[in-house]
């Protein structure tokens, strides 16, 4: 703080402001003449009153102002919103029992990145144990049958049946095929495989435990189970609530001024509070069709990529839209540039790297540490590009004198 105080009084020693009927100083150097002293060109330079404040720096001061020429840059053209973040909940999944029971146990637990076909949890459902019971049932049927039909083959051989009867048996048995096809059918609408069925025949044992797999590769984000507990197909809520995290959503409301510039694929970037070094791409999937009446916003959302699964629901996030190409401008650093008491922006233009000359200019964007100016600079300029304040402070200073 001393150091910039030191430097603010050394400007404010090189400025020295017009006095009336006197040689008008611009600073440091020779003074300018007077007006109206014999000899005196008639410029508008040489009137402090419409000349835009001047300075002149010595060497030492110079080192103390960075100077650059005027250059371009590419701003970009967006809208920027703050939101939060979400799961996709086209991509959440609610996951029912397919059939009434009674909770055994549980296999996952909120937060648990799971598998698609992995174990959510398995019930007691006296409807698996009626179906394996007639699986078993037919197998038998169709044994007893099988048997039968074999054993009169041979009686008609001797013709001691009737092909009456034979043809009997034949369709006994294929009745009895048909019933256990339906029945390992019915099984295997519970989950169970082929293998699993075949195993129930062979032992003639029914297991009424049913087993609820996860429909999808995601992340559990609710479960409402416990064992014990009693549950029904589609009753709420759902044991478990399963969401697809590759995707997430990014919900914005934006003003309701601004909802014309956004379109449905638009590209945008999402800066997250928890990563603030990072940035996630995504782009526009719904513009909602109404607009809140108390707080005369838009809700837009945006489908965010987030591969490694680093996001969580409910982030703060700022949204950045593009809503058009880039537009090439002239552009200073943000220290080249000062706002003034009155609000006007102004920058510190030379020619010769000594002498400065306020100007006043119009800018537009903001963005990575530039200032996009509309209107007063050319490129190619020479200008104070950083601590151009202090130049300003000197004149304020000196005047206040």
């Amino acid at each position: 703080m001393a150091a910039v105080g030191l430097a603010i009084a050394a400007f404010a020693f090189a400025y020295v402001p017009a006095q009336p009927n006197e040689g008008t100083s611009s600073g440091l150097g020779a003074p300018t003449p007077n007006a109206n002293a014999p000899g005196a060109p008639a410029t508008a330079s040489s009137r402090a009153s419409d000349n835009p404040p001047s300075i002149d720096l010595s060497e030492s001061q110079l080192a103390s102002v960075k100077v650059e020429p005027v250059g371009e840059r590419e701003f970009r053209i967006e809208k920027q919103a703050v939101g939060s973040i979400n799961f996709n909940e086209d991509m959440t999944l609610q996951v029912f029992t397919p059939y009434p029971g009674r909770i055994i146990a549980l296999f996952a637990k909120v937060g648990d990145d799971v598998k698609k076909g992995q174990t959510l949890f398995t019930i007691d459902s006296p409807d698996l144990l009626q179906a394996e019971s007639t699986l078993i049932a037919a197998a038998g049927v169709l044994e007893l049958t099988t048997r039968n039909l074999a054993r009169l083959k041979e009686l008609y051989v001797t013709r001691a049946i009737s092909q009456k009867d034979l043809e009997q048996a034949v369709s006994d048995q294929q009745t009895a095929e048909g019933a256990l096809r339906a029945a390992r059918d019915s099984v295997r609408l519970f989950g169970k495989t082929d293998a699993e069925i075949d195993r129930i025949i062979a032992a003639r044992l029914a297991d009424s435990t049913l087993v609820v797999p996860s429909p999808i590769t995601g992340r559990i984000t609710a479960r409402n189970a416990a064992p014990g507990l009693f549950v029904q197909p589609g009753s709420a809520p759902a044991p478990y609530s399963v969401a697809d995290v590759d995707t997430m959503w990014m919900l914005a409301n934006v003003a309701e001024t601004d909802s014309p510039a956004f379109r449905v694929g638009q590209e945008a970037t999402v800066k997250i509070n928890a990563f603030p070094d990072r940035e996630f791409e995504g782009k526009i999937t719904t513009i909602d069709s109404m607009v809140d009446p108390n707080t005369r916003r838009v809700l837009v959302r945006s489908e965010i990529e987030d591969p490694q699964h680093e996001l969580r629901s409910g982030m703060f996030a700022n949204f950045v839209i593009r809503i058009g190409d880039p537009v090439r401008s002239v552009a200073l650093p943000l220290a080249g540039v000062v706002r003034e008491g009155d609000g006007t922006m102004t920058v510190w233009v030379t020619a010769d790297r000594r002498r400065f000359t306020k100007r006043t200019v119009k800018i537009g964007l903001e963005q990575d540490g530039y200032r996009q100016i509309l209107e007063g600079l050319q490129p190619g300029e020479l200008v104070a590009t950083d601590d151009a304040i202090f130049l300003s402070n000197m004149v304020t200073i000196a005047r206040a004198q």
